[in-house]
């Protein structure tokens, strides 16, 4: 009788825990609905989060534990509110717990799918879609205090949330570079690699009437249009975003040269471009690396095959003044863009940047200028190098006007191009430009 007594004893037990479990995950629950909970539904859901720990022995307890767990930072935010401000915001942008949610909502879809019952899978995806635009914010305001390799970190959560969305994974690596965690951007920069990622693709644009902003609508061609069809919208323009490639297998590339890994770096980008062999953005990365090398005569060889084959492409061509132009080769950096904007007048990048270039010798000017003295030779040779000064200036201004008139909301154009006027003392077009939105 007595050992039949403990084992109803037992049974008993094992029956209050179970049902103890089941009211504290459906308080849990009744909290985490709520769109505005309070500070005393915060206290209470952590009190039974602390409860149902002691019940959570099956893997669904687990599972479901887990979930509520991680969430309790999702109910600090919600209980501050509608107006909740980006320093308030931050406390919670831990990229380390970020990354633990990213696992524990993975771990919970995969458990669904298993069992075939979908208790949370919708919400994730809900939440998913409303935590990626606060996530990015938090990079962004990493990325201004220069908090670039955690910055790295929160993108690469943001990848593991929605693993469909591979740009992440990009800006994952991009920001590990300049945050010189060079090691963990290899790692993303195979993975990239494995998935033969390009990351090629056309944004569409269109200004908001209203507003006068130009929308960006991403990769939505046809909410774009019917947005323009519905007279909400005008002026709708395209921006095709070239492979990424190039630029992923450069990277992989420079690493590996800096870990001392010439040949490996060689065999790397020579492998990628016998898997992409019509992907030209791969040719410039091997010049680029021939030219970090200092094997100049590879890289001429390398240029010329590229303009051999492609003539008349304005964007390899761009390209390659941008290389010319990091090598500190202006002259045929300055020769590529102006043979790009031959090609093509209106492009915006070749005129921003062949005026940057240009713009480069004035440092020089000005420092020799506010190195002389007040003699009569000085002042002479301060004329000489004024009217350098202004003959360099009125030779860029046409390309900044254009680059400004192609994209006015660029700050970069702007401001360039107000700094170019106030030089040239063009008053009434830098206070027209300076006044304008």
């Amino acid at each position: 009788m007595k050992i039949k007594h403990i084992a109803l004893s037992a049974t008993l037990l094992i029956s209050i825990a179970t049902f103890a479990q089941k009211d504290e995950l459906k308080k849990l629950k009744k909290i985490y609905d709520k769109e505005t909970p309070t500070a005393t539904d915060l206290t209470e859901y952590k009190s039974n989060l602390d409860k149902l720990k002691t019940f959570s022995l099956e893997e669904n307890d687990k599972i479901y534990y887990d979930y509520y767990r991680v969430n309790t930072s999702s109910i600090e935010i919600a209980t501050l509110g509608p107006n909740v401000t980006p320093v308030q915001l931050s406390k919670f942008l831990v990229p380390q717990a970020i990354s633990e949610m990213a696992d524990v909502y993975n771990t919970t879809i995969e458990y669904e799918k298993k069992t075939g019952k979908k208790v949370y899978t919708d919400d994730i995806n809900e939440d998913v879609a409303t935590l990626k635009p606060m996530l990015l914010n938090g990079v962004d305001m990493l990325s201004k205090q220069n908090k670039f390799k955690e910055a790295s970190e929160i993108l690469h959560s943001i990848y593991k949330l929605d693993k469909k969305d591979v740009d992440m994974l990009f800006y994952t690596a991009s920001y590990a570079v300049k945050g010189n965690d060079y090691d963990t951007a290899l790692i993303h920069y195979y993975e990239l690699k494995k998935l033969n990622y390009s990351g090629e693709k056309t944004l569409y644009f269109a200004t908001n009437k209203i507003s006068k902003q130009e929308e960006n609508f991403d990769t939505n061609k046809n909410l774009r249009d019917l947005s323009v069809k519905g007279a909400t919208h005008e002026k709708p323009r395209d921006e095709k975003l070239p492979s990424q490639r190039g630029e992923i297998y450069k990277n992989i590339a420079l690493i590996l040269v800096q870990q001392g890994k010439t040949q490996e770096a060689i065999t790397a980008v020579q492998d990628a471009k016998k898997e992409n062999p019509t992907d030209d953005s791969l040719a410039l990365t091997e010049a680029d690396l021939y030219l970090k090398l200092n094997d100049f005569d590879t890289y001429t060889k390398l240029v010329n095959d590229v303009l051999a084959k492609n003539p008349n492409n304005h964007e390899l061509i761009y390209n390659l003044g941008v290389l010319s132009a990091n090598a500190n080769k202006l002259d045929e950096a300055k020769k590529h863009y102006l043979r790009a904007l031959e090609i093509k007048p209106d492009y915006f990048e070749a005129n921003l940047n062949l005026a940057e270039l240009m713009l480069r010798s004035d440092e020089k000017i000005v420092k020799e200028m506010n190195a002389l003295g007040t003699s009569e030779k000085d002042n002479k040779r301060y004329d000489v190098l004024k009217a350098e000064r202004e003959k360099n200036f009125k030779t860029i201004l046409p390309f900044l006007e254009k680059a400004y008139q192609l994209k006015p909301n660029d700050e970069g154009a702007k401001s360039t191009l107000m700094s170019v006027y106030n030089a040239l003392e063009m008053t009434d077009k830098y206070k027209a430009l300076k006044a304008s939105k």
